[in-house]
């Protein structure tokens, strides 16, 4: 036990503490941080599932509006076409809340597979053409970013409709 009280011994034991703990604990430090980092964005991206899912329920209880075709209803009452406007509305706030929380421009990785099941979604309603002529209407007010993102993935997939 004396070399306890030996200055040599914590010399020693400070250089090897610095050398060897220190960025030890700082790569546990940054290693926690990323992990939860990484958890945050778990749950909000299952958040924003689960709302889509919500709202495909609506679209369930709405089978009079056939929502889930491409084409646009025909012969829609007012009370249906003011259904119809609401539960896009509440669409289009579903794909601005997820834009706003999970698209950047230098997706990788994870975040750019969540964001590309968003892409698809939006793709796929876009190709609706109700959906498609009331975007204008629906995108008032909403992100500038954001409408400029629909818009073009909406007149990109109204070329692809076009050309087939």
């Amino acid at each position: 036990m004396d070399f306890l009280i030996d200055p040599d011994f914590w010399e020693v034991a400070s250089f090897v503490v610095t050398v060897f703990g220190l960025p030890f604990a700082i790569f546990l430090f940054l290693f926690e941080q990323r992990k939860e980092r990484d958890a945050e964005d778990e749950e909000a991206y299952q958040l924003l599932q689960n709302a889509y899912n919500d709202f495909l329920k609506i679209v369930l209880d709405n089978p009079d509006l056939q929502l889930r075709s491409a084409n646009q209803t025909p012969d829609l009452t007012d009370e249906q076409r003011e259904r119809m406007l609401i539960i896009f509305e509440m669409l289009i706030a579903l794909f601005e809340r997820a834009y706003i929380v999970a698209y950047d421009e230098d997706l990788a990785g994870v975040a750019l597979r969540r964001w590309n099941s968003w892409d698809d979604y939006m793709r796929e309603w876009c190709q609706r053409d109700d959906f498609y002529y009331l975007l204008p209407q629906l995108l008032r007010g909403e992100d500038p970013d954001f409408a400029a993102y629909i818009r073009r993935i909406a007149d990109e997939e109204r070329g692809r409709i076009l050309q087939a």
